[in-house]
């Protein structure tokens, strides 16, 4: 095998590598994207759940205030 044989197969394997480190990036890229959008859905579903959790407290406190006033009439 000359040096020029040689040559060409080594930038065979190296596109071929090239090639592999693409597709992985691309990959990871839509993972990272995909990670991203669930990330932006589960904060905004605990913003919403504490926002009602709150609200269930004020509740509870209110009905429990109720309770008391009606036990000291």
């Amino acid at each position: 095998m000359d040096s020029l044989e040689q040559t060409s197969k080594d930038l065979e394997r190296l596109e071929q590598q090239l090639n592999a480190l693409l597709d992985q990036c691309r990959q990871l890229r839509e993972e990272n994207h995909s990670l991203l959008s669930r990330q932006e859905a589960l904060v905004t579903e605990r913003a919403t759940l504490v926002a009602k959790n709150e609200e269930a407290r004020s509740k509870v406190e209110a009905m429990i205030n109720r309770l008391k006033s009606l036990e000291q009439i």
